[in-house]
């Protein structure tokens, strides 16, 4: 004989809708889970971390004394005609910066020694190193003449200025007869090598177009018989000024240690 079982309305209508009940309930659930998390963030701004700023390296005095590299000049931007090597004169135009001019004696015998224009021997150093015969760049280059390490003979001294303008002086000579005389390819070959010195303003690297520009401007001012270069005085502002404070720093302690 079976046992009579208490009729329960409500559990009765659980088990016809329990999968609705099931549905609902987690849904439900869902809900208030989601509220309290968000209660727990309420109010608070997500803070992103702060950006990591890479810091350039600290430039050194060699590197702050880097030649041939001020912003090209703003007058146009195609080259100036290339000029030929003047007669060689014994005689230093006075549009050299005084640092450069305290080499006077020994720009005018090099000059002699390798059949140069002494202007045009003076417009390098100018432009490389305003005089400081110590300039060392950021590329290893150094001297008065900037001339790379790879120039010199095992043993000579790099920053000797007799070694240096053997060694720099020789390279222009070469620049000069691949060029045929033009001083202004001739300098496109001292700062990007020969190959520049045989290719073309848009074979060149931008430094080498600035440093076409630079010395040209400069030593074409001067066979134009100005006594005050506008060109050199675009090149101090553009940076040849920095180079030129060091140059005078280094003379003047040199100068001291002689005497």
């Amino acid at each position: 004989m079976q046992s009579e079982l208490y009729f329960n309305p409500f559990q009765s209508f659980l088990l016809r809708h329990r999968s609705a009940f099931v549905l609902v309930m987690g849904f439900g659930g869902a809900l208030l889970l989601g509220m309290l998390l968000w209660n727990l963030s309420g109010g608070m701004q997500v803070v992103a971390p702060p950006a990591v700023v890479e810091m350039s390296p600290t430039q050194n005095d060699a590197e702050l004394a880097e030649p041939a590299q001020p912003a090209q000049p703003a007058e146009g931007v195609e080259p100036v005609e290339p000029v030929e090597q003047a007669v060689v004169d014994a005689t230093l135009s006075p549009v050299f910066t005084a640092e450069v001019r305290h080499w006077e004696s020994q720009i005018l015998a090099w000059a002699a020694e390798y059949d140069l224009d002494p202007n045009l021997v003076a417009t390098v150093i100018q432009i490389e190193s305003c005089g400081n015969p110590q300039a060392v760049s950021s590329a290893g280059a150094s001297g008065l003449f900037q001339v790379m390490p790879f120039h010199f003979a095992q043993g000579e001294d790099m920053l000797d200025p007799e070694t240096h303008a053997l060694r720099g002086l020789s390279y222009l000579v070469q620049s000069l007869g691949i060029t045929d005389g033009h001083v202004g390819m001739a300098l496109a070959g001292y700062n990007g090598g020969h190959t520049a010195a045989q290719g073309s303003w848009e074979s060149w690297h931008q430094e080498t177009r600035r440093y076409y520009r630079w010395g040209t401007g400069i030593y074409n001012d001067i066979q134009s018989g100005l006594t005050d270069s506008p060109t050199l005085h675009d090149w101090l502002a553009a940076g040849g000024a920095s180079l030129c404070q060091q140059a005078a720093g280094q003379l003047a302690y040199l100068g001291d240690r002689s005497q």
